[in-house]
């Protein structure tokens, strides 16, 4: 395995400079495929959230991997290398597949266990395999890393460390508001949502929960607005009452909203403090404002008006950082060492099936030549008498090579055993290209049935 993970996140980099190193959806396209491109890598996948950029490769040479990987991410994410690079974090083979588990548990979350990443795994899969830039590899990595990302949250109370953004950032307001329950603070008022992605949809969905009275989403696609309305309001719901608007709307539903959360994928202000300043005029209500943006949507200068409260990423990441540890944390540890260890083993061993295949392949070839030279100098067998000599020759060599081959499975699956797939075929003297054959077929055959999976 030569699984690189180059990246940066709200542990190693400030948000000033996360923010500008946020990727777009077309960024992250193009990203994957310079990734591709790119001499040392094979596969390729982008993890972009609103605390985290991190790109995933399969490559063939270390140090030329985090040379490349760490090039493109300056140059797509528009932060120079020489200032990005002191950000960046690197892990290899098992130390980067652990990495990815401990992401997917919510171990390495700006929050202690939410539960937003896994799906933001799940979208960074499916745009590898959509792009055709996830392989086998990173497709049985990143299929594994959700369902270890599940495990952590059905066997142990990792949700009992933290909660999503959303709710930890609600609770923030509500400090800052003199304190106490999150429901009763929220009760009655109107809240306008700023976008409509999966953050927007679980603020709305959260918000609804907490029993505000009317939930207002506003969007560039209108569809995807009214879509988001259609969930809020289905009977048997939270009855909650909820419409959709324009953008060019969100100025005159600001003056009548109590709280505002705001997450779009935007490259600029949102909510301008001109904006902002406007809406104020007239009010006797304070404003809450909750940006969960990465860039920030919201001008960081409104928090100096009179009558506004604003929480975004970095008051998050200050806040979160003194958060207590649950004891379910060092549980998931648990899971997360095993899990990589069992990932390990089963990638060393499916390294060497391409090798059995084609010994025993070899093996059936060498049974057929036999039998057909042995057919020449007997022609009179008869149908029967060949049948029974052809059935022990082949039970003789299947006998002959099962335990070697069973064994060297169960060898190649312990650290260090990836010699042994080398070792096979020097011993047999087995085609290279033979071999290459059978793992091309087994791609192939991964890649068909990965996609269907996400």
């Amino acid at each position: 395995m030569s699984l690189l993970v180059v990246g940066l996140s709200h542990r190693s980099a400030p948000v000033s400079v996360l923010e500008r190193a946020a990727l777009s959806g077309d960024t992250q396209i193009k990203l994957l495929h310079d990734t591709l491109a790119a001499e040392p890598a094979v596969e390729g996948a982008v993890l972009a959230t609103c605390n985290r950029i991190e790109l995933y490769a399969d490559v063939d040479k270390f140090h030329a991997g985090v040379a490349e990987l760490s090039t493109l991410l300056a140059q797509h994410s528009g932060v120079g290398l020489e200032e990005l690079t002191p950000y960046l974090y690197v892990h290899y083979e098992d130390r980067a597949v652990h990495h990815l588990f401990s992401v997917a548990c919510g171990l390495d979350s700006m929050v202690v266990g939410e539960g937003q990443i896994l799906g933001q795994i799940k979208d960074a899969l499916a745009l590898g395999q959509d792009q055709h830039t996830a392989g086998r590899l990173l497709n049985d990595l990143f299929q594994q890393a959700l369902r270890v990302g599940k495990r952590a949250h059905s066997e142990t109370g990792i949700d009992r460390a933290g909660q999503s953004l959303v709710t930890f950032g609600l609770e923030r307001l509500v400090d800052a508001a003199g304190g106490g329950p999150v429901d009763a603070w929220a009760a009655g008022k109107r809240a306008l949502v700023i976008g409509a992605g999966s953050m927007s949809s679980l603020a709305a969905a959260t918000l609804a929960r907490v029993g505000v009275a009317e939930i207002v989403i506003a969007n560039r696609t209108m569809a995807r607005a009214d879509r988001l309305v259609e969930i809020l309001t289905e009977p048997g719901g939270t009855g909650v009452a909820a419409r959709a608007v324009e953008m060019v709307a969100v100025g005159d539903e600001l003056t009548r909203a109590d709280i505002v959360v705001s997450c779009t994928g935007a490259t600029g202000l949102v909510l301008t403090g001109e904006a902002v300043e406007t809406a104020l005029q007239g009010r006797t209500a304070p404003l809450a404002l909750l940006d969960l943006a990465m860039p920030r949507d919201i001008d960081a200068a409104v928090h100096r008006m009179d009558g506004v409260r604003l929480v975004d990423i970095e008051s998050l990441a200050e806040a979160s950082a003194d958060a207590p540890m649950a004891s379910d944390v060092d549980q998931v540890r648990g899971i997360v060492s095993d899990e990589v260890a069992a990932f390990g083993a089963a990638q060393r061993a499916a390294h060497i099936t391409p090798t059995v295949v084609a010994l025993r392949a070899m093996a059936a070839d060498v049974v057929a030549g036999e039998v057909a030279r042995l057919e020449g100098r007997l022609p009179g067998l008869d149908d029967k008498t060949r049948a029974e000599i052809t059935q022990t020759v082949r039970r003789v060599v299947d006998k002959l090579l099962h335990a070697p081959t069973v064994r060297v499975k169960q060898l190649a699956a312990e650290p260090g055993g990836a010699g042994y797939a080398d070792a096979l075929r020097t011993l047999f003297d087995l085609d290279p290209e033979a071999v290459a054959s059978v793992s091309r077929a087994d791609l192939n055959d991964a890649d068909v049935k990965n996609r269907g999976r996400v």
